[in-house]
């Protein structure tokens, strides 16, 4: 069963592993799709960040959108847009992507050493445009 609007952004805004897709731009070859962290309020705007070198920023440039898929057991959201922002990663958006998927003591850590994981951090936003979602979680019988 589709889950309603507030369900659907309400679990995306939960701190899962991504699973990003976005085509690969060549006949001969799949989607690319990997892990990924992402931040999300409903409402708003999907935002990830990646290497400006890196083959996946190559990948949404060309393609100017990505889709984004989120899981957990029974539950799933899928959305697709267009990305509507491209910019230099600041500070403040590495602590809070950290903040949401690290340990409190391992923040500070995490945005100390991202230059090493990413040399040129972008931060990529997508406006999501179509949605895809499902509850299929057994219902418990009385």
């Amino acid at each position: 069963m589709p889950l309603t609007i507030e369900e659907r952004e309400a679990f995306l805004a939960e701190p899962h592993i991504g699973a990003l897709s976005v085509a690969s731009g060549r006949p001969d070859r799949a989607p690319l799709a990997l892990p990924i962290w992402y931040g999300y309020e409903p409402g708003g705007e999907v935002w990830i960040t990646t290497d400006r070198a890196s083959r996946k920023f190559a990948l949404i440039q060309a393609a100017g959108r990505f889709s984004m898929m989120a899981d957990y057991g029974t539950r799933y959201v899928s959305v697709e847009g267009e990305v509507v922002h491209t910019g230099r990663t600041t500070e403040a958006e590495l602590r809070a992507m950290a903040a949401r998927y690290l340990p409190e003591g391992q923040v500070d850590w995490y945005v100390h050493h991202a230059a090493e994981i990413f040399p040129e951090p972008v931060t990529l936003r997508m406006r999501p445009r179509r949605w895809l979602s499902a509850d299929l979680t057994m219902p418990t019988g009385d």
